[in-house]
């Protein structure tokens, strides 16, 4: 954090200077003094730097979660209770002490924001590059069905009307034809009635005739009792 505050600290524009006489040094010069940190690595730094303090504060409140579950655990003997209250102590030291340092890193984060040339912005594509999206589509699909459905409904009504309304107009010669076939059919049926009717008068004179041949004659002479004298 003090390698970034450092180089907040110091100007974006070099500034001409003299060249001081060169020494010859076996310890190797530090990569920040090597190199000239820009603005926007000085951003990306510090937050960096507030995303790996947020990870130990969670992982401290994790800590602190587990012993105060210890803690609430069955019973547990004297010396086992001091030495995790003793790990919570400690625990909520390194907690209030980790968000002291989130709060700077954030304070550090604003700072470097208001440096000129500290955010990029990454360069738009095209949303449309491969497609619409989803939501899109399907608004267009339930606009569509919305906007067509009251001209289908017309539209089969229309037809149904139509079906409905078409009358069978024959011919005039296959009327008459069927006037007069309609026509023979009942003097055929008149015709047959007579013929039944014969029939029947028939077979009712040979039935009575059948009945009057089978009767026994009549006997002629004095009465059944004996010979007359």
């Amino acid at each position: 954090m003090r390698v970034i505050q450092q180089a907040i600290s110091q100007p974006s524009a070099p500034q001409a200077q003299t060249p001081a006489p060169t020494t010859v040094s076996n310890t190797p010069a530090p990569v920040a003094a090597q190199t000239a940190a820009t603005p926007n690595a000085v951003y990306e730094a510090a937050r960096l730097e507030r995303s790996v303090i947020r990870n130990r504060l969670e992982n401290l409140e994790g800590q602190r979660e587990e012993l105060v579950q210890q803690m609430r655990q069955g019973p547990v003997s004297d010396a086992d209770r001091a030495g995790l209250e003793n790990r919570l102590a400690a625990t909520d030291q390194q907690i209030a002490a980790t968000y002291i340092d989130l709060a700077n890193s954030e304070q550090l984060v604003a700072q470097t924001a208001r440096v000129p040339g500290s955010t990029i912005e990454p360069p738009q594509g095209n949303p449309w590059q491969y497609g619409p999206p989803e939501e899109i589509v399907g608004m267009a699909l339930g606009f569509s069905f919305l906007l067509l459905l009251p001209f289908a409904i017309a539209f089969a009504r229309r037809l149904w009307r139509r079906s409905a309304a078409v009358t069978v107009t024959l011919p005039p010669q296959l009327i008459e034809r069927m006037e007069s076939l309609e026509q023979s059919i009942d003097a055929i049926a008149v015709e047959v009635e007579r013929v039944g009717e014969g029939q029947r008068f028939v077979t009712q004179l040979l039935a009575d005739r059948a009945k009057a041949t089978a009767l026994p004659a009549p006997r002629s002479g004095g009465a059944a009792g004996g010979p007359s004298a």
